[in-house]
């Protein structure tokens, strides 16, 4: 069966690949690791896996609720390069999941790699329905077993640390005057069909956006005619977007103990932004008939947002615009699947110029490319990287106008996936320089273009 994968930290990318599982195959687990030399790295990760896998067991009798789960699948996952890849979010599309076994229970299973259970979610709607969970490594040429336990009536559930975030807040109780919302308090929803009276600084929508977040880097996007992605640098691992944009709408510019936003967007394309490269500039989605945005994922290692632009104003025609953002633990990486419901020339994307950035490209000659800038540039005055990462082969031009550093995308049946990033230096264990940040980005494309072969 076909499944598709995510890498992170080192790589964080999506991958996806089959082949036949052969008896001959190698297989190994989490407790091999321990029989072989590894580097701190490697160990610290194994650790800190195992602490948490302590801490989720000792809640109860780890016998005695396994003992619950009838039936199982067996997995392999093979890591084809010659170094270790870390936090790797596999992803099992339903539809081949029920094919082969149709009595799976979404409601009661467990990922396991031997006898450590690994934090898992089923996604039950959203672009990518399924089961998602996040290995904390493989290392090189490894082929990892990972079994899947599950009743198939029962329904058994499971509590894990939330490591991943997705929200949409906006207020309630209040009203419309001039464009400007007043009174009213902000309320969490599922989704929101965008008012028409709604602009940018109407302050109907806490920091004016969507916002998702994984353990590493939080983002947002306007969710108004300037459509720009922020970011929202981290100086703690759990999630903070709850806590943001209550207090005088806007102190996220200011720090606070857990980071602030350090990204400049203005008229820019602030990083990975949706647009179209028009009579020499990057056009945003700026002129819609409408917006709607709804929160498909949020979860323990896995959230997503779905935004439609109805009737985007292309100059000489319009088309409708469904994006598919996605994030999971561990990850800088945020996933962009971008859908036009009529022909478009082209997508592009890029990044806010810098005069205090130094541009830097790679992955050439490798199935996906970067364009990527890195210096003091962050709204603290510290040092940031970002990038955005792309096919290789859909890439039309690299190019630039007066506010961006842009890539021309060519779409494939109306469609394009991309990636973005961003690395500060104030993260938990963040990048400190410029060599670091290339040798990283080296590694992302490395991977991308290398991906692992999961059977089942």
């Amino acid at each position: 069966m076909l499944i598709d994968c995510f890498c992170a930290n080192v790589a964080q990318i999506p991958i996806f690949v089959f082949k036949p599982l052969t008896g001959t195959q190698k297989t190994s687990n989490l407790k091999s690791f321990m029989n072989k030399p590894a580097t701190c790295f490697q160990l610290l990760n194994f650790y800190i896996f195992l602490a948490l896998s302590f801490v989720l067991f000792s809640c109860g009798s780890p016998e005695k609720e396994l003992s619950e789960f009838s039936d199982t699948m067996d997995l392999e996952v093979f890591n084809p390069l010659d170094r270790e890849r870390s936090d790797v979010m596999v992803y099992m599309n339903e539809k081949d999941l029920l094919s082969k076994y149709p009595n799976f229970n979404a409601k009661g299973f467990v990922v396991k790699n031997g006898e450590m259970e690994i934090p898992s979610q089923y996604n039950d709607k959203g672009h990518e329905i399924g089961i998602v969970f996040v290995l904390p490594f493989i290392g090189p040429k490894e082929t990892m077993s990972i079994q899947i336990a599950y009743h198939s009536e029962n329904e058994i559930s499971r509590d894990y640390p939330k490591l991943t975030q997705a929200e949409l807040s906006h207020k309630v109780d209040g009203h419309f005057e001039n464009r400007v919302y007043m009174g009213g308090t902000f309320q969490n929803v599922d989704e929101l069909h965008v008012p028409a009276e709604h602009t940018d600084h109407s302050w109907f929508i806490r920091y004016e956006g969507p916002g998702w977040e994984s353990n590493k880097v939080g983002y947002r996007f306007y969710l108004d005619w300037r459509n720009g992605v922020d970011v929202f640098g981290k100086k703690v691992p759990e999630p903070i977007l709850q806590r943001v944009g209550h207090d005088n709408f806007d102190s996220y510019h200011d720090m606070s103990d857990w980071g602030m936003d350090v990204l400049k967007v203005g008229s820019s394309l602030g990083v990975g932004s949706i647009a179209t490269f028009i009579d020499g500039q990057a056009k945003r989605v700026d002129v819609t008939d409408s917006l709607y945005a709804a929160v498909r994922n949020n979860g323990p290692v896995y959230s997503s947002i779905e935004t439609k632009y109805y009737g985007w104003d292309l100059g000489d025609s319009k088309t409708t615009i469904t994006s598919n953002l996605s994030i999971h633990s561990g990850t800088r990486l945020s996933k962009q699947m971008l859908n036009s419901s009529d022909e478009i020339g082209n997508f592009a994307t890029g990044l806010i110029k810098d005069q205090k950035a130094e541009v830097m490209t790679g992955g050439e000659g490798l199935a996906f490319e970067y364009l990527a800038t890195y210096g003091p540039q962050s709204l603290a005055e510290d040092k940031l990287g970002i990038a955005v990462i792309y096919p290789s082969a859909q890439k039309m031009e690299l190019t630039q106008d007066k506010h961006s550093h842009i890539v021309v995308l060519k779409p494939e049946s109306n469609t394009i996936t991309y990636y973005f990033l961003a690395a500060w230096e104030q993260e938990k264990g963040g990048i400190q320089d410029k060599e670091s940040f290339k040798i990283y980005m080296d590694q992302v494309v490395e991977e991308l273009s290398n991906p692992l072969v999961v059977t089942f």
